[in-house]
């Protein structure tokens, strides 16, 4: 069965003069298959967020509950980017990332589809079940992106193009809080009570996450030397960053993959623990922004999905920016344009955290604010999302770029976003009237700490690509 996704074959080159317009066809078939399946992975990724303020209403789930519930997540997709990603680097891309989001398009389905229990401490744990399943599917996603990227776009651009790329799960986020209220909106026509109608925010999602799998199927291809066309070095002339020891420019083999290139490589640690700060920060914003909106503050329930959306959407200019600097000030290096963007990071989250005090001495609306803060956040926290995935695939050969990049998901999904955001926080705010804003503290802190981190990195990130440009020199003369 797993001969299955076994990467197919170099194909016999094609004639020179087909080469260029092939090239250019390809790479904009394939980055838009990357694009859009990535989006789809995320119109199956955030559902219980936008769900669980319905949930705790109907008496479901209570704060900590719903905590521990989209714990399941980033616990299982922490695990499944780092082993999914080994997986991928010696796996067709298309095949891994089409079947990984069928079937985690029909697990999410289906949790809008069962009965639940009366008792919310069962329905804790049935639905931390269901996202452990998405959550391990969910790991089939990045890794085969991030072989693509690494495979069909060299290092001098990579910067820029996996900004772009990276605005995907931004606009999956978004479109899955609008396609949540459209499928509560649905149920409700259809006959089910508005009390139920969170289920929706499971179902329609869902099956647009089927209907972009088919279109993903269509547009990737696996490498440049699968379609008969030779590689991104040798067509661009440029180096894709480190290279593989002597004679496994092909396969690196197991255990150097995991020993050499990762466990040893201090860099990839370093970033490594800036990636959990600004995974803490990433997601304990998003996740619980419904409910700390809707429970503490009273604001309407398509009003807070509106918010989630627009924090969403934010983030897509401020994430291309990040890659444009990177790519025309920076020569590919990401440390500068980290180091800018959680400082102002951490000025959002505190516009966020005192959003009603600032509201009262400026003379604005709370909600106003609030959309100020929001804007701010989403725009500055996902250029380093994107940006710490690149420096990983540069530190790394391109054939381990899938486990590069899940190493950076195990830290930050595992530590930053699931025990962090989710199960420590959760405990807290439901612990007592202070509980928000330690939280918030929380967001604060961990901004500031990522920027002196990523800050201290500016100088070795420097100094590396120094060495490899100047090695990429002496091969190409």
């Amino acid at each position: 069965m797993l001969e299955f996704f076994n990467p197919p074959a170099p194909r016999e080159r094609l004639a020179a003069d087909k080469i260029d317009a092939t090239y250019r066809r390809m790479r904009l078939k394939v980055f838009l298959g990357a694009f859009f399946g990535y989006a789809a992975y995320y119109l199956v990724r955030k559902n219980l967020s936008l769900a669980a303020p319905g949930m705790i209403a109907e008496g479901l789930l209570d704060k900590e509950t719903a905590g521990f519930a989209m714990a399941g997540i980033p616990i299982a997709y922490a695990f499944s980017k780092f082993i999914m990603g080994s997986l991928s680097d010696h796996s067709d891309a298309r095949k891994f990332l089409v079947v990984g989001l069928i079937i985690a398009s029909l697990v999410m389905m289906s949790v809008g589809l069962v009965p639940y229990s009366a008792t919310i401490a069962v329905n804790g744990i049935i639905l931390f079940a269901f996202m452990l399943v998405v959550g391990w599917l969910s790991g089939m996603g990045w890794p085969p992106c991030g072989r693509i990227m690494a495979h069909w776009f060299s290092q001098n651009e990579r910067s820029f193009k996996m900004s772009v790329w990276n605005t995907a799960h931004n606009i999956g986020s978004s479109s899955m809080s609008w396609l949540a209220g459209i499928g509560g909106a649905v149920l409700v026509a259809c006959g089910v009570s508005e009390a139920e109608s969170w289920r929706g925010a499971f179902i329609i999602p869902s099956i647009a996450a089927l209907a972009v799998a088919g279109l993903c199927w269509w547009f990737i291809r696996d490498t440049p030397e699968s379609c008969g066309l030779p590689s991104i070095d040798k067509y661009r002339k440029d180096f894709s960053g480190a290279k593989a020891k002597k004679g496994e420019e092909d396969k690196i083999p197991f255990k150097t993959l995991f020993v050499d290139y990762v466990l040893k490589n201090k860099m990839l640690w370093f970033i490594g623990l800036a990636n959990i700060l600004v995974y803490l920060v990433r997601y304990g914003i998003s996740d619980w922004l419904p409910i700390y909106l809707q429970n503490v503050h009273g604001i309407a329930k398509s009003v807070s999905k509106d918010l989630y959306a627009y924090h969403m959407i934010a983030a897509i200019p401020g994430t291309l920016i990040a890659g444009w600097l990177s790519s025309k000030f920076f020569q590919g290096r990401c440390a500068p344009v980290n180091v800018l963007c959680m400082a102002v990071t951490a000025i959002g989250a505190f516009i966020y955290w005192k959003a009603a005090a600032i509201a009262g001495f400026i003379g604005l609306e709370y909600i106003d604010v609030v959309k100020i803060a929001l804007a701010v956040t989403g725009f500055a926290v996902y250029g380093p999302v994107a940006m710490i995935s690149i420096q990983a695939i540069a530190i790394v050969p391109k054939n381990a770029a899938g486990t590069a990049a899940g190493f950076m998901g195990l830290l930050g999904y595992l530590i930053g976003d699931a025990f962090l955001s989710k199960i420590a926080f959760g405990r807290i705010v439901e612990s007592g009237a202070n509980g928000w804003d330690l939280t918030f503290i929380g967001f604060f802190g961990a901004s500031v700490i990522a920027t002196i981190i990523c800050f201290l990195a500016m100088g070795k990130e420097k100094k590396m690509f120094a060495e490899r440009m100047a090695a990429a020199k002496v091969e190409q003369k």
